[in-house]
């Protein structure tokens, strides 16, 4: 750059405009348009060339620009060049017809390098008091909130005031349409001071300056339309944005510019009187917020977690049912931080501990008895009934006939009330949602009940108690059940309630240490009461140490050599309560996923790393790992220091910090059984999701058929646990179908008979194989698959269960078949 500079200000000196013209772009060629730093001082000295010698400057840049035909880097430099000399001259000099063009093709990008200075284009178009288009004032808007110390931008963007938010997002659009123009318009005002939420809470002058808009406005007003605004948060775009290689998913992020109105939105709720709306559009912001955006990861947590701080500053019922609600769900570290310390601050000051907190903060949803409500809508009865882990809507006419849809007496003079009743529908099907993942991980967290706390927090809530009444407990140590309204021993005896066991201590029945006859009678107890448990408990897999593990000694590597997908496995792991990070093809290190057990006094450790080499096909285009592969299992004491290899492979090390002594694992005969086996279930439950042995399509054995063994030994080999407890339930189950006569269970494979072939369906992984000569079936199943009518099952949640009896239930009738993709492999 020093020798361009020198040459450039050679034709200043000599006042040669057509030689300083050209100089002057062959620098800027040669830097490929990055204005940095050097350029400074040339701009300086641009600008303060005499006005007649700007002209002819202006003139020669403009008959450069004419010659230079189809280059649209060196032409956009060109009027970068114009936009800093011809200062002063008329609009002719700036060739406003083709900056304006320039400035247009900025509207379909997310952003731009601001080095490049585009903002010189913008200042000479509002320099002629033109206003900027909507989707350019975005771009500029988007790119001064990533710019590197780029003072000019920050500048030129304090003068883009219009529009009050940028174009392309579904709920900004919608709000600025409700706009009147006016600058007394005090929802302008509104969004503008909404903008100002940069800080990660607000102050009390924010606070202020909300209140009195919310006053001008009105608090009912301004929580109807904010609510309507939020619901569109998420939306696909307006505006499509062009996407970049290897830039992430642009189009289903957020607008950063908007990001910032969304959190002050948010606060600004919060000041509101409480409603139960306000609660649900605030849980929902946060839960869409979390979305991941390939190459970017959670949408927006900074979102998210202004909807946490709003809700947390909400004193009602609502709000703290939607932070507990959201503290089962919430993965991400940094939202889940804040959802802990709005919770442990709510418990504190009720002087409660932060179980009891979020038991008490489950709502009843207007249900009057357990799983049930009646509503009066005039003539007609509405009734919400919870079926399983899902509630329905159901009417009655004034005769008491039940009815399919809404009456439309009900929708034309009971609108709210409906709308209502819709509301909270949702809101038990996602909070029952959240109360079985909670009630499932009580096992390892050892949690205990006084007998009269359990009755009213359990057993008897309206909406918990649905759960609650459907699965097996221990009342000192007595295990019990619950059937034909009453507590029930194995022998279907009833369970003395009131004084007798007041003082009573309850806790979750757990298969480990009970008699396997005791564990099979329960099961049959189950049966005979037609109770389907919200998830495994009597038939909940055990995993007790085997010979291979007491002779290893301190790790296990029951789980070891599979290749999972490494996405899949991150997010199921995250709900189980372990912490991971994911392996990036990059020269760094990270801790296996671990899971603490502050109970037990425990860490669990599943030994993992990133599989492959080849970037972009191993790997996202962001750099993270597709899939992953597996080692050892191990335990050590919760505050050992922290085990770490690299992200492709290598040995694990522990990371000693300020003379530390290494801490060894614990040997495995040392942990309490029920801790074992519930990790080791967790860890199951990875490889039985997230394993590539589960993919139909990998036949092949996958990229350059690499996993062609691993591939077929686990989509037809040895049935791990959970398998094992499918094949037992199977085996009752068989005899009722529809289809028994054509079904046997051999082995690790039910075999269904149909018309064209005999079927073999792994019962682990689900893939099938078909007679005379083994040839593999490809039928890959719905993301959703639903059970078909197979009568009674006595639990929820097993898909694989789910795929394989609709595989059979299809495979039975297979002259019936109709899809191409299958009939062609038949």
């Amino acid at each position: 750059m020093r020798s361009h500079t020198q040459k450039i200000r050679n034709q200043i000196d000599a006042g040669n405009m057509g030689r300083l013209a050209d100089e002057t772009l062959k620098a800027a060629v040669a830097n490929h348009g990055f204005w940095g730093d050097e350029w400074s001082e040339l701009f300086d000295a641009l600008r303060n060339l005499p006005l007649e010698e700007r002209r002819r400057l202006a003139h020669a840049f403009i008959e450069r620009f004419q010659s230079l035909g189809e280059e649209p880097e060196a032409r956009q430099k060109v009027l970068t060049l114009l936009g800093i000399i011809a200062r002063d001259l008329p609009d002719d000099f700036f060739l406003p017809t083709e900056r304006l063009a320039e400035l247009q093709t900025l509207g379909a990008r997310h952003s731009y390098w601001h080095a490049t200075r585009l903002d010189l284009l913008a200042e000479a178009e509002l320099a002629t008091g033109r206003q900027l288009a909507p989707s350019v004032v975005a771009v500029f808007r988007r790119t001064a909130l990533v710019a590197y110390r780029s003072e000019h931008l920050v500048e030129l963007v304090k003068k883009l005031t219009t529009p009050v938010l940028n174009v392309g997002e579904a709920w900004a659009d919608h709000a600025m349409e409700q706009l009147t123009g006016s600058d007394h318009d005090p929802w302008h005002a509104l969004l503008v001071h909404a903008l100002t939420a940069t800080a990660s809470k607000p102050s009390a002058k924010w606070d202020k300056q909300a209140q009195a808009l919310i006053d001008t406005i009105g608090a009912d007003r301004v929580r109807e339309t904010t609510l309507s605004w939020l619901a569109l948060v998420g939306r696909p775009r307006t505006i499509t944005l062009e996407r970049q290689t290897y830039e992430p998913d642009i189009n289903n992020a957020y607008d950063p510019y908007n990001a910032n109105a969304l959190r002050g939105l948010a606060w600004l709720l919060s000041l509101l009187p409480p409603h139960p709306d306000t609660a649900r559009a605030l849980g929902a912001l946060v839960e869409t917020s979390l979305k991941k955006v390939a190459g970017m990861g959670p949408r927006n947590p900074k979102v998210a977690n202004a909807g946490v701080i709003a809700l947390s500053r909400v004193d009602s019922e609502a709000a703290l049912a939607e932070l507990a609600r959201l503290a089962t769900r919430v993965t991400y570290k940094n939202t889940a931080k804040l959802l802990d310390v709005a919770l442990e601050a709510r418990a504190t000051a009720l002087g409660l501990s932060r179980e009891e907190i979020e038991e008490l903060a489950v709502p009843a949803y207007g249900l009057t008895e357990v799983g049930r409500a009646r509503h009066q809508l005039g003539d007609v009865t509405a009734l919400i009934e919870v079926h399983g882990t899902k509630s329905v809507l159901g009417w009655r006419n004034a005769a008491g006939k039940e009815v399919k849809s809404v009456p439309a007496a009900v929708k034309r003079d009971h609108a709210d009330e409906l709308k209502e009743l819709k509301a909270a529908a949702k809101d038990i099907d996602k909070m029952l949602s959240a109360q079985t993942e909670r009630l499932d991980r009580q096992f390892l967290a050892r949690r205990t009940w006084a007998y009269d706390a359990w009755r009213e927090r359990y057993l008897d809530h309206p909406l918990v108690g649905t759960l609650a009444r459907r699965l097996l407990w221990t009342v000192d140590g007595r295990p019990v059940g619950f059937a034909d309204g009453e507590l029930r021993t194995l022998t279907d005896d009833p369970v003395a309630t009131g004084s007798e066991t007041a003082g009573s201590e309850v806790e979750l029945w757990h298969p480990v240490g009970r008699e396997p006859a005791e564990i099979v009678a329960w099961r049959d107890w189950l049966e005979r009461h037609q109770i389907t448990q919200p998830f495994k408990q009597a038939h909940r897999e055990v995993y007790l140490l085997t010979d291979a593990e007491r002779a290893t000694g301190t790790y296990s590597n029951r789980f070891a050599a599979h290749v999972l997908r490494q996405h899949q496995f991150n997010s199921l792991a995250a709900i189980r309560g372990w912490r991971n990070k994911l392996r990036l093809c990059v020269d760094d290190s990270a801790p296996p996923a671990s899971r603490e057990l502050p109970q037990w006094g425990l860490r669990a450790e599943y030994w993992i790393e990133g599989d492959g080499e080849e970037y972009g096909e191993d790997t996202t285009e962001s750099g993270s790992y597709l899939r992953l592969r597996t080692d050892q299992v191990r335990f050590y004491p919760i505050d050992a220091p922290e085990n770490s290899a690299h992200c492709y492979g290598g040995e694990y090390g522990m990371w000693l910090r300020d003379g530390q002594d290494p801490v060894e694992p614990l040997p495995l005969t040392e942990i309490p059984p029920l801790a074992l086996s519930e990790v080791l279930r967790d860890v199951d439950l990875f490889v039985g999701v997230a394993s590539v042995g589960n993919d139909p399509t990998w036949q092949d054995g996958g990229p350059g058929g690499r996993f062609q063994e691993y591939w077929s030994g686990y989509s037809f080999g040895e049935l791990n646990q959970s398998a094992e407890t499918r094949r037992a339930l199977l085996d009752r189950l068989i005899p009722r179908l529809a289809i028994a006569d054509r079904c046997t269970l051999e082995g690790r494979f039910l075999h269904v008979k149909g018309e064209r072939h005999t079927y073999k369906i792994h019962l682990g992984s689900g893939n099938i194989l078909m007679t005379p000569n083994d040839q593999y079936l490809c039928i890959v199943p719905k993301s959703a698959p639903t059970s078909p009518q197979t009568g009674y099952l006595p639990y929820e949640g097993d898909r694989t269960l789910a795929v394989i009896l609709s595989k059979a239930m299809m495979l039975a009738k297979d002259t019936e078949i109709t899809d191409p993709t299958i009939l062609s492999q038949l």
